[in-house]
């Protein structure tokens, strides 16, 4: 089979290093890819939310299967547009289309869905401009601290925290004025949860779905959970505290739900549900829905998978999952990504990155590189994932961390501390 990757980032490595080690795959295409994806099939430079151009590649290069990554092409509509078009209708697609996307595209749309299924999460309201006096009516009465949301995809930046009501009530009037662009024309005011947090990702076929396993991320720049969210500086997998019962609860109380809920709303779904949850007195709560895998959890997760991924997709792709036994290590997976200095905030690219070979123990999954004249260069914020997979979880984090100082490139950064807390 010829199987075209949509994406760029380390989760695109994670998937490109496993679904290059199958039988099945003949040749592999990652579009855009990165500096390391070359390793495992052929980068083509082209935007993937560019659907001509992606038709064109797929015709030319006669691809069986397309999987997207990153969420903004299946929000698009990407599913859609292969759907539509006679040449392209019969080549499967992981990854949902419009209708099953906007699960992750709108949180107005995700509160909505589950509300009218009964599953767990936060009380909120939604408002936009024109209801913008109610919104700071409500506010006026809200308990402390409150969330506000970007209704869109606004790149992780569309969420605040917030501790002080007039606070609140000014962020509201600069997101529904553009603070967010497009992404804040509605504005989700939601009940703050405490907790702890992790992600739990299904794949689905729209009748049936397999587990993947969970892990948990962390998005905070700075040791000990300090400083500016970022877009994942870490993860780890399995999750300490998600134990059995709880997990038992998850599917039962929310997987099972959801895939109904889907069903119910005649939304055909195939691909990857991302169930952001936290964990309240143990009970599982959604935050957020994700209409893909996660970034750097996918990079935990993974190594951890001991099917043939390709397998996977085909079988989901042909509603097939019913049946279908997902064999997971009982190894610990831990990540540690490498950022660039200044990241969050402003970074400079184009730094020559060394060390690669001197890893040891862990296994490499570039996110923010690109390959020039030979040198892997730095061209992002987030810039290399280094993910460990040990007997014990303190080895995993131990390996992942030590292998991560190994890499060197000017100005890098990375957090010491990832998955320390759990142990």
């Amino acid at each position: 089979m010829n199987i075209l990757l949509l994406g760029s980032g380390g989760r695109e490595s994670a998937f490109a290093w496993k679904i290059s080690q199958s039988e099945q795959c003949s040749q592999l295409f990652i579009a855009p890819g990165n500096g390391g994806t070359a390793a495992y099939g052929k980068n083509v430079i082209l935007n993937p939310n560019n659907f001509d151009a992606v038709k064109a590649l797929v015709i030319k290069e006669n691809i069986d299967l397309v999987v997207v990554g990153p969420e903004e092409p299946l929000v698009n509509g990407i599913h859609d547009f292969f759907a539509e078009d006679e040449s392209l209708a019969k080549i499967p697609v992981i990854g949902p289309k419009k209708e099953g996307a906007i699960l992750e595209g709108s949180k107005d749309f995700s509160k909505q869905f589950m509300s009218r299924h009964g599953i767990p999460t936060a009380s909120s309201q939604s408002f936009t401009k024109e209801s913008l006096e109610e919104g700071l009516s409500y506010l006026e009465t809200h308990a402390l601290p409150v969330v506000l949301k970007a209704d869109g995809l606004a790149a992780g930046k569309g969420v605040l925290i917030l501790d002080n009501i007039a606070e609140a009530q000014e962020e509201l009037k600069l997101m529904l004025s553009g603070k967010f662009g497009e992404a804040g024309t509605t504005v989700v005011i939601e009940q703050f949860l405490s907790g702890i947090e992790l992600s739990v990702f299904v794949l689905t076929d729209g009748d049936n779905y397999v587990i993947l396993p969970e892990a948990k991320d962390y998005k905070r720049i700075g040791q000990g959970d300090t400083g500016l969210n970022t877009g994942g500086m870490g993860s780890v997998s399995p999750v300490p505290f998600a134990t059995p019962a709880f997990l038992n609860e998850v599917e039962r109380d929310i997987i099972i739900p959801t895939i109904q809920g889907l069903k119910q709303d005649n939304i055909d779904y195939t691909g990857f549900i991302f169930f952001g949850l936290i964990k309240v007195n143990e009970r599982p709560f959604v935050i957020e829905y994700n209409c893909r895998m996660g970034d750097p959890e996918t990079e935990s997760v993974i190594p951890r998978i001991e099917n043939d991924l390709l397998e996977l997709f085909v079988a989901a792709s042909k509603k097939q999952l019913k049946d279908y036994k997902l064999k997971i290590s009982d190894k610990n997976a831990a990540t540690v990504m490498i950022v660039a200095g200044g990241y969050p905030g402003d970074y400079e690219k184009g730094k020559s990155i060394s060390g690669i070979d001197n890893v040891r123990q862990s296994l490499v999954f570039h996110a923010g590189t690109s390959l020039e004249g030979g040198i892997v260069k730095s061209n992002g914020g987030r810039v290399i994932a280094v993910t460990s997979l040990q007997d014990g979880q303190f080895e995993a984090l131990q390996s992942a961390t030590a292998d991560a100082a190994r890499i060197y490139f000017d100005g890098k950064y990375f957090r010491e501390d990832i998955g320390f807390d759990l142990v």
